[in-house]
């Protein structure tokens, strides 16, 4: 082989060599985007569990900002990658509460949000005296303030669409717990409570409801004043029997709570003087059968307990002379009055005025 030659070969072979180098490069650098990306959809996007809240009327700019502040998601850029895979982009934008859960791929939550796969939420009301305290409490848990709340549940049209009067509304709010995407509206909330009111009352409860001779609204209001005189729910439906007998007799209800609910002040431990002569339709030793509504929203138990009320003798009662909670019932005035003897000196030795 004469060196010409020999110099050709040599310059094909670092020609193939190089050409081999760069096709290796970019086999190496293919595989390292195709990598990436494989990374970018599977690989493990939440590194802890959090729930990100998307409100109505934002945008991918909220969105990002929300996930990138959780401080859960492990790459933003991955994210972004699997977004732009997803088209998830201004046109799928859902507001709500999503759950991230830890080992979550990226591409899984990208789907969950272009999806709207949103989770629902807890929301938990009772032990409530006005529909004011409602959308206060429902504005802790959703995404509504507690204006928008308000604004539905006083408005006597919202309250007359769903078959109540301004007066009786409470009666359609069953306190419990239910599941509520995050982002429900006040009107959404309304309608689902009176899906949820008309489940409460079932079967056996319309039977009781019946036998009992009252309408849905009377017997929450009865129980609402049930609840506001005990919370020993042992005691209730002994409490609701002595109510119905005196409804049946025609003779006054003379229930302390309305009183209380009438002048605004249920710290009040003794009723007597103006606030007895309050005229407002709540007070019931003024005003013969029932309030023009409840008094607060009575818990279930109240509700059941008014339904299967106590069938005793009993006109009266008058609380124990201690911190029990429980009462002394009565079937004569003259026994109520010597219990209310005892009550009131007992009062006087604990310095309640």
């Amino acid at each position: 082989m004469n060196l010409s030659s020999f110099l050709y070969l040599c310059a094909v072979k670092k020609r193939t060599r190089n050409f081999l180098l760069i096709v290796l490069g970019a086999l190496l650098l293919a595989g390292g985007v195709v990598w990436w990306q494989y990374m970018a959809l599977v690989g493990n996007a939440v590194r802890s569990d959090k729930v990100i809240h998307l409100p109505t009327g934002g945008d991918m700019g909220m969105l990002y900002d929300s996930l990138d502040r959780s401080g859960a998601i492990g790459s933003m850029t991955r994210l972004h990658v699997a977004a732009s895979l997803l088209k998830l982009d201004e046109r799928n934008y859902h507001p709500g509460a999503y759950r991230l859960t830890r080992g979550m791929s990226y591409i899984r939550v990208a789907r969950m949000l272009r999806r709207g796969l949103q989770t629902p939420v807890r929301v938990t009301f009772n032990n409530l005296r006005s529909l004011e305290s409602l959308s206060a409490a429902l504005a802790r848990q959703l995404e509504p303030d507690s204006a928008a709340f308000a604004r539905v549940l006083t408005d006597a049209a919202t309250a007359r669409r769903m078959g109540f009067t301004p007066q009786t509304f409470m009666a359609m709010m069953i306190p419990d717990t239910y599941q509520f995407y995050w982002n429900t509206s006040s009107e959404g909330f309304v309608e689902r409570m009176r899906k949820e009111y008309d489940r409460f009352w079932n079967g056996e409860r319309t039977s009781r409801l019946a036998a009992l001779g009252m309408t849905r609204e009377q017997v929450v209001t009865l129980a609402s004043i049930v609840y506001e005189e005990t919370k020993r729910t042992d005691e209730m439906a002994t409490v609701a029997g002595v109510y119905v007998n005196r409804l049946r007799i025609g003779m006054a209800l003379q229930a302390d709570p309305t009183v209380k609910f009438a002048v605004g002040n249920f710290a009040l431990r003794r009723i007597r003087g103006a606030a007895l002569a309050s005229d407002s339709p709540y007070n019931t030793y003024k005003h013969a059968g029932l309030p023009p509504g409840p008094i607060c929203m009575p818990s279930v138990a109240a509700i059941d307990a008014t339904l299967g009320y106590g069938h005793h003798n009993y006109l009266y009662f008058c609380a124990k002379p201690d911190y029990s909670g429980y009462h002394n019932f009565s079937t004569t005035l003259e026994q109520h009055n010597r219990y209310g003897a005892i009550y009131h000196r007992w009062l006087d030795s604990e310095g309640i005025r």
